[in-house]
């Protein structure tokens, strides 16, 4: 399981023009589940998320945890796109969508986030924080 964690203002991803989810301050989460990605690899990255500190404590310094901020989670296959071959990805070592949306609903779940709709084309709406992007491996 991989995620690419955005540091944000606000953030909103849209189906079909309709909002289906929004946040304030908070975490952006590009997830993408890999072939062998099991339920326990989605609890130990949802709580590896909401344990970043990476919120600007007092002293200006990233220190804080996200505490009381919110998470919009985003499906997000292309993660584990491989082009060291060329110069179009292959997606094979992205899990199927029948493996993979019960895990991004559990990631979801236990990290207790907004989300999109899996599977869907998605607008996802961003506002940086900062310049604040990590990549995670489960």
């Amino acid at each position: 399981m991989r995620a690419l964690v955005q540091r944000v203002s606000r953030a909103a991803v849209k189906v079909d023009g309709r909002v289906t989810g929004a946040i304030g301050p908070g975490l952006l989460v590009l997830l993408g589940v890999a072939r062998e990605d099991d339920s326990l690899a989605a609890d130990r990255l949802a709580e590896k998320v909401r344990a970043l500190r990476i919120f600007d404590d007092a002293d200006g310094r990233m220190n804080e945890p996200l505490g009381e901020r919110e998470i919009l989670c985003v499906s997000q296959f292309t993660l584990y796109g491989d082009t060291r071959r060329g110069n179009r990805p292959s997606f094979v070592a992205a899990a199927p969508a029948e493996q993979a949306a019960p895990l991004y609903e559990r990631f979801c779940a236990r990290a207790r986030a907004k989300r999109g709709v899996f599977g869907a084309r998605m607008a996802v709406e961003l506002v940086n924080d900062g310049p604040v992007t990590l990549m995670l491996d489960a």
